[in-house]
């Protein structure tokens, strides 16, 4: 059925529905009536959302011609419960897109989202390496207003740390270097001198090799490692 017909029998059910909520007496009877006049309306404005897209595209060939381009989702956030790790995608007025344009593929250690056509663009992401394993059959997507949410399903109740392996060994690497075991805050002077020596004259070279002497021996009687 075309759009136009569409719209025609949905704005029929409207006027039908709101001549029996002026009869219905029950209050039960009411708020039924009042639901389905409410699915009715926002099933109406999306079909002429649709409508008004066509007749842009009927307008201007060449613009329906050319396919979308696409860019990458970045601004996401997530949380967790038990059961799930949530993702949240905030794409602009991708509630009035319909829903199959929104493709998740679950898989055990990733997901992908494609977003097709939205405001002219198709919208890509990609998470791989999650930390844990999802149960692909028990995660779904849910559409809110400006709202992508995936329900990736845990496997397991474990609580995640982050959630990717990468994002684990990031973090961890960053915890390290705040630590007492940093690493030898020398090498950078180390390096700085061996490219002195490298680049410098027979004086600089007799003045390193003497420093370097010198702090030996200190290191060896416990004092600086470098003292210039």
């Amino acid at each position: 059925m075309e759009l136009t017909e569409q719209i025609k029998q949905l704005e029929a059910d409207l006027v039908e529905l709101g001549s029996l909520l002026g009869k219905a007496e029950r209050k039960r009877a009411q708020d039924l009536l009042k639901q389905e006049k409410q699915k009715v309306e926002k099933e109406l404005a999306l079909k002429k959302q649709q409508k008004e897209q066509q007749v842009k595209r009927d307008a201007d060939p060449s613009a329906s011609s050319k396919a979308p381009y696409t860019v990458k989702i970045t601004n996401y956030a997530w949380d967790q419960s038990d059961k799930f790790v949530k993702i949240y995608l905030t794409l602009k007025d991708v509630h009035k897109n319909p829903s199959e344009n929104v493709e998740v593929n679950f898989r055990e250690g990733s997901f992908s989202v494609l977003v097709k056509d939205l405001n002219g663009k198709n919208h890509q992401m990609n998470i791989l390496n999650l930390l844990h394993p999802i149960d692909p059959n028990d995660s779904f997507k849910k559409i809110k207003t400006d709202i992508v949410l995936l329900m990736c399903k845990k496997q397991t109740n474990k609580k995640w740390d982050c959630l990717t392996k990468v994002g684990k060994q990031a973090k961890e690497k960053k915890e390290n270097l705040s630590g007492d075991d940093a690493g030898d805050s020398s090498e950078p002077l180390m390096n700085m001198l061996k490219k002195m020596y490298a680049e410098g004259d027979d004086e600089m070279k007799r003045m390193l090799n003497k420093a370097w002497t010198e702090s030996q021996e200190k290191k060896m009687k416990g004092g600086d490692m470098m003292d210039l």
